[in-house]
C-alpha cells in the first residue's frame, strides 16, 4: 500500500481512528491515535511524542537517561505499507511506525530503524534474511483477583481445540483479514496454552507480524471475556511461554547465489551449509548477550531452565530441542526452501526489532570472522557433567536478565550494532524494571508480567 491507498482505504471502511503503533524498549506496544479525517496530513508528518517515551519502563516508571526528560520530541511516522483495517475493535486501523527526528532523520532511538539498519549491513554483503516466530500464549481469566487458566487441557490435546474453538476462529480469522499468513495452530504444553505459527516474511515485516499477531490475539480473546498473555512465565506452575525464533538468509541480487537460501547445502549434514554454521557460530559466541534483547524481562528467567524444552545451554543441534540453537530437519520436495535456524531462548518481553537486529547482528559477525560452532550436540547438555560442559565449551546462559545485561554491556558487536543513545536508553530501561522487581516474590513477578506483553 501507498500513502493514497491507505487514506482511500481508511474512507471506504468508515474508519474514525488509525493508531499509530510502536514498540518501546520496555517491550510494550504503545500508540497515538489520529482521527481518521486528520489522516491525509498526520501520515506524513506524524504524531509528536515526547522524547521521554524511550526511557519508559515496563512497569510506567521513567528510567534516567541524558537526553530522554521532558524536553524535546520526535514524531512517530507511519509506515503506509503496515497499514491494516483492526477487526477485533470498532471503526479502526492501524500502522506501525518509525521514530524520526525533527530534522526528518531517523531517530537513533528507534528499535524499528535498527533493525533496518541490520538489513542494510545484510544487503551490502548481498543476503536478506526471512523469519517468522512461532507465538505461544495462554487464554486466562481473572477470579477472584487471579489469573486461571480457561481449560485444563493437555498438552496437543483436541479437547483444548474444542474447548477454546470460538476464540481461535475468531483469532483466525482477524490475522486473515489483516493478510497475516497462517500455518499451524495447536495447543501446548500448559493448561490453555496455544501455539500459533505464521507463514515466515522478510525480516522487518517479520517483526511488524510480531506486534500485530500479539495485539490480534489479545484484543480477540478480550471480546470473548478471555485475557491472551504472552509473558514468558504467567503461572510459575507451568513451562512458561516463548517466541522461538526462525530465521533464513538468502541471497539478493547482488550474489552470485541469488533467491538462494544461503543456509542449505545439499552436501552437507542435515543440509547446513558452511556459511549456517559459521551464522550459529556468531550467535553461540554472542548469545549470553544476545539473550538481554531476546529474553528481556525479569520474568523471562523464570522460564529458562535445564530440562524444561526452553533453553538453558548456549548450544546447537539438529533438532535438539534443549539446544539455544535448533537445526529444524528439513521437509521433502522442499529441503533448500525449510532450511532455516532456530532460536530457542526468546520470548515475547523482548521487542521483536531489536530481538531480531541483534540475532543478524550476532550471525553476520560470526560469517565475518568464520566462527566455528563446535560440533552439534546429540543429547540435552543439562545431562551432562559440569566437567564435560566445560570440556565441549557449553555454557549456561545467564541466570538473570541482570546478568544478561552485564554480558550486553560488554558485547562490542551488539552494542556498536545497537548505537550509542539506543543501547544507553534500553539497558538503563532494563535495569529500571530489575530495581522495581528486587524485594518483590516470584508471584507478584509474575502477576505484573502477566497482562503486559
Amino acid at each position: 500500500m501507498d500513502v493514497q491507498d491507505v487514506i482511500h482505504r481508511a474512507k471506504e471502511e468508515n474508519l474514525r481512528l488509525v493508531r499509530f503503533q510502536y514498540c518501546d524498549n520496555g517491550g510494550i506496544i504503545r500508540s497515538k491515535a489520529t482521527h481518521a479525517s486528520k489522516l491525509a496530513t498526520r501520515i506524513h508528518e506524524g504524531i509528536g511524542q515526547t522524547l521521554a517515551m524511550q526511557a519508559f519502563t515496563g512497569v510506567e516508571t521513567l528510567a534516567t537517561v541524558e537526553g530522554m526528560g521532558p524536553v524535546g520530541e520526535f514524531r512517530l511516522v507511519p509506515d503506509p505499507e503496515t497499514f491494516v483495517v483492526l477487526p477485533y475493535v470498532p471503526n479502526a486501523g492501524s500502522m506501525l511506525c518509525d521514530m524520526i527526528r525533527l530534522d526528518g532523520e531517523p531517530w537513533e532511538a528507534c528499535p524499528r530503524t535498527f533493525l533496518k539498519r541490520m538489513i542494510t549491513r545484510l544487503d551490502e554483503q548481498g543476503m536478506r534474511a526471512e523469519a517468522a516466530v512461532e507465538h505461544e500464549f495462554y487464554l486466562a481469566r481473572e477470579e477472584q483477583g487471579k489469573y486461571v487458566p480457561a481449560d485444563s487441557s493437555l498438552c496437543y490435546s483436541t479437547i483444548g481445540l474444542d474447548e477454546q474453538a470460538d476464540v481461535i476462529d475468531a483469532i483466525l480469522a482477524a490475522l486473515e483479514a489483516q493478510g497475516i499468513s497462517i500455518e499451524l495452530f495447536h495447543t501446548e504444553l500448559g493448561p490453555s496454552q496455544q501455539e500459533l505459527s505464521i507463514r515466515h516474511a522478510g525480516v522487518l515485516s517479520a517483526a511488524d507480524h510480531v506486534c500485530q499477531v500479539r495485539e490480534t490475539i489479545r484484543g480477540v480473546a478480550r471480546s470473548f471475556g478471555l485475557l491472551a498473555t504472552f509473558a514468558p512465565k504467567p503461572f510459575l506452575d507451568q513451562a512458561g511461554s516463548g517466541a522461538h525464533i526462525h530465521m533464513s538468509l538468502w541471497g539478493n541480487e547482488r550474489n552470485e547465489h541469488a533467491h538462494q537460501n544461503l543456509f542449505y547445502d545439499a552436501n552437507e549434514r542435515g543440509g547446513l551449509s558452511q556459511l549456517g554454521k559459521y551464522f550459529i557460530g556468531g550467535v553461540l559466541y554472542h548469545i549470553r548477550g544476545l539473550i538481554a534483547l531476546t529474553c528481556a524481562s525479569p520474568n523471562s528467567y523464570q522460564r529458562l531452565l535445564p530440562h524444561f524444552w526452553s533453553s538453558a545451554y548456549g548450544a546447537y543441534g539438529f533438532d535438539n530441542r534443549e539446544g539455544a540453537i535448533r537445526v529444524p530437519s528439513l521437509f521433502s520436495q522442499r529441503e533448500a526452501a525449510s532450511s532455516n535456524l532456530e532460536l530457542k531462548s526468546a520470548d515475547h518481553s523482548g521487542n521483536p526489532y531489536l530481538a531480531l537486529g541483534g540475532l543478524i547482528a550476532a550471525g553476520l559477525d560470526g560469517i565475518e570472522r568464520h566462527l566455528d560452532p563446535g560440533e552439534p550436540q546429540q543429547v540435552d547438555p543439562g545431562n551432562y557433567s559440569d566437567e564435560e560442559r566445560e570440556r565441549r565449551g557449553i555454557r549456561r546462559l545467564p541466570t538473570s536478565l541482570d546478568e544478561a545485561l552485564d554480558e550486553l554491556e560488554r558485547d562490542a558487536v551488539l552494542t556498536e550494532a545497537l548505537g550509542p543513545l539506543l543501547a544507553r536508553s534500553y539497558i538503563a530501561v532494563k535495569r529500571s524494571e530489575i530495581d522495581y522487581f528486587k524485594g518483590k516474590t516470584p508471584e507478584e513477578e509474575a502477576r505484573q508480567h502477566f497482562y503486559k506483553y
